[in-house]
């Protein structure tokens, strides 16, 4: 993802913010997120690596990834019977064809097995997090690169007052100094932080080798670190995971896999095996 591409995004995610709010207004959307149930919390294992899986139908990068709306229940299941943590949805509708009925339908789903979702696009404005708390989510990305300070912050305030975690999203050494600065200051006082590396290259969408294990030991040790894109296999999973690495997400190597129930647990079973944890 280029500079350009992510002003592109950010462009058109104010484009959808305008067109959202000229339905439905923030107090009206407030009041609707604050009588929606909790979600599910996101519960992490004690000891040893997690996974997010995701959802999304296509990548600028590598085009439509096999899946379909009609089978998102479906893969959501297998998603959570394979023993994710989370699962991340896109709902970035131009580049990604994703939707919030995605969030909603996926959230939906998995509710009753108590796995949280995360609203996964370009969000600038707290207007976004409450659409994600009224379509079920339980947390939100957040791109460091793409935001402002104030923006940072406005985003982690809303993140907090909605009982939603937050993932906090670097790309190089710049990104992780902000993001390493706002954990500092927020952590304490919110408690529902991770950070990520993406090891995707923000000029030429060609993942990056080596950039996990070189950023790892950069990032803050206070919250979950998660390895974004990059892993896709269970091989991957070791991988990050002994580089200190948490969580992984997982999304390209998830919506191709024939049994992602599978998949799922063998990534889980192969980064727990590195992290010196058993297997669960």
């Amino acid at each position: 993802m280029s500079a350009g591409f992510l002003a592109e995004m950010a462009a058109t995610s104010a484009a959808r913010l305008a067109a959202a709010r000229a339905q439905v207004s923030e107090g009206a959307l407030q009041a609707r997120a604050l009588a929606t149930p909790p979600p599910p919390p996101l519960a992490l294992a004690a000891s040893g690596f997690d996974l997010i899986a995701e959802v999304k139908l296509r990548s600028p990068a590598a085009g439509p990834l096999g899946g379909r709306m009609e089978d998102l229940t479906r893969r959501v299941d297998e998603y959570a019977r394979g023993g994710a943590a989370a699962v991340s949805v896109l709902t970035e509708p131009l580049r990604f064809d994703g939707a919030l009925e995605h969030l909603a339908s996926a959230s939906a789903a998995l509710e009753p097995m108590r796995v949280p979702t995360i609203r996964k696009d370009f969000l600038i404005d707290p207007y976004q997090l409450l659409e994600a708390r009224v379509a079920g989510a339980a947390g939100v990305l957040l791109i460091v690169r793409m935001l402002s300070g104030a923006q940072l912050d406005a985003l982690v305030a809303s993140a907090r007052e909605l009982e939603l975690f937050a993932l906090i999203e670097a790309f190089d050494e710049t990104d992780i100094e902000r993001a390493s600065d706002l954990i500092e200051r927020g952590a304490r006082a919110h408690g529902r932080l991770l950070v990520g590396l993406n090891c995707r290259d923000l000029d030429t969408l060609q993942v990056v080798p080596g950039r996990l294990e070189a950023l790892a030991a950069r990032l803050p040790a206070s919250v979950p670190r998660v390895a974004e894109s990059g892993v896709a296999s269970a091989l991957d999973a070791a991988r990050v995971a002994a580089a200190g690495y948490e969580v992984a997400l997982v999304g390209g190597a998830l919506m191709s896999a024939a049994d992602p129930a599978t998949l799922t647990r063998e990534m889980l079973a192969a980064g727990r095996r590195a992290r010196g944890a058993a297997p669960a």
